[in-house]
Parts: structure tokens; C-alpha cells; sequence
């Protein structure tokens, strides 16, 4: 019994030692009155996945101006992380902190938080997106066959025919356009082309290029990256 209660007490003791020490509050230097995203809001990635670009915020005083040295502190919802989950404000009055999602798909929000020289605190809250299978397969199809038209930005790898069209396509986070229409007639448009639906011809069929599963796939990443979020009974925040 007594070697057991010593192998007991032994494997609590390694297992306290394992635990990753908890890093302390950093002393804030300065304090803002608003906070701002500067950027990496609004991301879709793969379930699990980091994503590509940090999550950046900015710290301002009443006229603007950013602070430095003030305290910023991240908390998530259903198990996503931010490396860091806290610091202080650098010279440009920004904290940037990397984001790895949680095991569900849905939306994740994240609290940003510091607070004003009375302690009062001032938050934002960001949402970070997590793809299924079915919608991360629809995001590469995505990539394949509409990015080219429907995302106005060039970049390096690619160059935008956006601007060229006469009737510019809604980009597929425009849920205010895109969220009143129904899966049917989402995959209808996609099969058939702009016809299908009295809208602009410009708009090719893909219903000889895609798989009906791929259609669907489609559809479903249309749904997950809609701003505002496509939720008939409101969002549904992963984890929640």
C-alpha cells in the first residue's frame, strides 16, 4: 500500500510539473479608450486549422492617436486558441496574436479586451470561421472555377476579371444578397448559369463542370462565409 501511495504521489507530483507554467499579466504602461481590428477578422480556415494571417488589434486614445504600452487580453469561445492570449501594445499602439480554431466547424468569436486609465473595460468581439469537410471542399472549388470573378482583389497568383464584367459579380461573403436565396436556387444558378435565375448571362453554367456533391459543396461554403452569417434562427457560435 505504501508503494503504491508513494508511485501515487510521484505521478501527481510529474504530472503538476508537466503543466505549462501560467504566464503572469503584463503591468500595463498606458491606457487607450477605444480598440479597433486592424486586421485577420472574418478568416475561414479548415477545422483545427491556424489561420493564415494574425489577428491584429489596435489600441487608440480619445483623439485617435494609437497607445502604446497598453494591456490587450483575447478570449475565445469552444476551444479556439491565440498565441499570445495577452501583451502590451507596441510603438504603433497594435497587438497582433496568431489564431488556431477549435475542432467544430461553425463560428468562433474571440473577445478583445483592454481597458481605460479608470479601469473600465473596453471590448470588441471578432468572429473566425471554421470549414467542414463539405465546405472546405467547396472553398477549393471555389478557388478552381469563381475566385477570378467573384473576388475583386488581384494578387500575384492571380489576376481579377472583376472589374472587366458589365454586371460585377457579389463577392460570396455578400450575405446580404446572397442570404434570401435558397440552397435550390444557389445550386440552380451555379448549374444553369445567371440565366437560370433572369440574372446576368455573364454568369456561365457549371452545371457539365460539377458534380451535383460538388454543387452542394458550394453552396455550403457560400453559406459559412456570408457576412452577415447565413443563421435562419440566429449564429451559432461553436462551443456555445
Amino acid at each position: 500500500m505504501r508503494r503504491l501511495a508513494a508511485v501515487s504521489i510521484l505521478l501527481a507530483l510529474s504530472a503538476a510539473c508537466s503543466k505549462a507554467p501560467v504566464a503572469p499579466v503584463p503591468t500595463p504602461k498606458a491606457f487607450g479608450t477605444a480598440l479597433v481590428s486592424v486586421s485577420g477578422d472574418k478568416q475561414a480556415a479548415g477545422v483545427g486549422a491556424a489561420l493564415d494571417q494574425p489577428l491584429v488589434m489596435q489600441v487608440n486614445d480619445a483623439k485617435g492617436a494609437p497607445v502604446a504600452g497598453a494591456l490587450v487580453r483575447f478570449i475565445g469561445t469552444g476551444g479556439i486558441t491565440m498565441q499570445p492570449d495577452q501583451g502590451l501594445t507596441g510603438p504603433d499602439g497594435q497587438l497582433a496574436t496568431n489564431v488556431t480554431l477549435g475542432g467544430i466547424s461553425g463560428r468562433y468569436q474571440i473577445a478583445a479586451i483592454t481597458a481605460d486609465s479608470g479601469g473600465k473595460p473596453v471590448e470588441i468581439r471578432i468572429d473566425e470561421i471554421a470549414l467542414g469537410y463539405q465546405a472546405m471542399l467547396g472553398e477549393q472549388i471555389n478557388q478552381i472555377h469563381c475566385v477570378r470573378c467573384h473576388d475583386s482583389e488581384s494578387t500575384p497568383e492571380r489576376v481579377s476579371n472583376h472589374d472587366n464584367l458589365e454586371a460585377p459579380p457579389h463577392g460570396f461573403t455578400e450575405g446580404a444578397i446572397l442570404n434570401p436565396l435558397s440552397d435550390a436556387n444557389l445550386a440552380a444558378i451555379i448549374a444553369g448559369g445567371g440565366v437560370a435565375l433572369h440574372k446576368s448571362a455573364a454568369m456561365p453554367p457549371y452545371g457539365d463542370t460539377l458534380t451535383k456533391a460538388e454543387i452542394e459543396a458550394l453552396v455550403a461554403y457560400l453559406r459559412s462565409v456570408s457576412d452577415p452569417a447565413y443563421r435562419p434562427q440566429g449564429v451559432f457560435y461553436a462551443g456555445n
